[in-house]
């Protein structure tokens, strides 16, 4: 696969992590940042549906060419060499053997965590 990396042929695609609609209107938020200008500018802070994707399961077939297959309107992120060797940095550290580095990792990040879906 390091091959086609170097080459620049390995993308991922980003679906949105919300879908608000408004009066007819759909609106994709890539952040909880985003969602929030779009219900504040464009539903005037009164959406009629707001859904959050957890992943792409939770999407219909429709939703899903809508925001992440169709070639017009996706997002896609091209993934280097840099960009796998961190990835396997980071599978290592979480779901490797050694306890330690987990922990750390773990402590490390907990205040960033807003909320934990358990």
């Amino acid at each position: 696969m390091k091959a086609l990396l170097e080459r620049g042929h390995v993308y991922a695609t980003r679906p949105p992590l919300y879908r608000i609609r408004y009066r007819g209107e759909t609106y994709d938020a890539m952040t909880d940042e985003e969602r929030d200008r779009i219900i504040a500018e464009k539903c005037n802070g009164k959406p009629d549906q707001v859904q959050r994707f957890k992943g792409l399961g939770e999407m219909n077939p429709t939703q899903l060419w809508e925001t992440t297959m169709n070639p017009e309107t996706r997002h896609l992120k091209q993934i280097t060499v840099e960009d796998a060797a961190a990835a396997d940095r980071m599978f290592s550290v979480l779901m490797g053997d050694a306890v330690e580095p987990r922990k750390e990792f773990i402590k490390e990040h907990a205040p960033e965590a807003e909320w934990v879906d358990i």
